[in-house]
C-alpha cells in the first residue's frame, strides 16, 4: 500500500476567482488558463469553486447576465483535501463525491489542486483513476447531485 500524499502530486501554483468576481470574468480567466474548474477565494480562504458547467447550468441556461456575482452560481459546499490526505483516500472520496477535481487547503486557505488527471499520471494509480473517472461518468449520464 503505497503512502504517497496529495502534496506530492498537487498542484500549487492555483489560481483562483475573488468572491467579488462575476460569471464573465470567471469565464474568461477559465478560457484563459484553460481550466474547467477555479477555486473562488476571499482573504486567503476558498469560499466556494465554480466550474465550467456551473456556469452553463447555473448562469446561462438561468439566462443571468455576466453582470451575476460569481458567489450566486458557485458551488459553496466544498469537498476538499488535505496535503498529508493520501491519494488513495482522495480517490476513494473523489469517486464518493462524484467531483473530478480537489482543492487542496491547509485550515481554510488554499494551498493546491488536484484532479483525477494528476492522479492518473501517476502508473500505479491509473487503475483507481480511471475506475473513479469512470463511476463519475456513469453517474453523470443519470442524475447527479453535484456540479463538479
Amino acid at each position: 500500500m503505497s503512502t504517497q500524499k496529495l502534496g506530492d502530486i498537487m498542484t500549487r501554483d492555483v489560481r483562483f476567482c475573488i468572491a467579488e468576481d462575476n460569471i464573465y470574468e470567471a469565464a474568461v480567466k477559465m478560457k484563459s488558463w484553460d481550466v474547467g474548474a477555479v477555486p473562488v477565494c476571499s482573504k486567503d480562504q476558498i469560499v466556494g469553486i465554480v466550474t465550467d458547467r456551473d456556469l452553463v447550468i447555473r448562469a446561462m441556461a438561468e439566462k443571468k447576465p455576466g453582470s451575476t456575482q460569481i458567489t450566486e452560481v458557485m458551488t459553496s459546499e466544498v469537498v476538499t483535501g488535505t496535503p498529508d490526505m493520501g491519494v488513495e483516500e482522495a480517490v476513494k472520496l473523489m469517486s464518493q463525491k462524484q467531483i473530478r477535481r480537489l482543492p487542496i487547503v491547509e485550515g481554510t486557505k488554499l494551498v493546491g489542486m488536484c484532479a483525477l488527471r494528476d492522479i492518473a499520471i501517476r502508473e500505479r494509480y491509473d487503475s483507481q483513476a480511471e475506475y473513479a473517472l469512470s463511476e463519475i461518468s456513469e453517474e453523470r449520464a443519470g442524475s447527479h447531485p453535484t456540479s463538479h
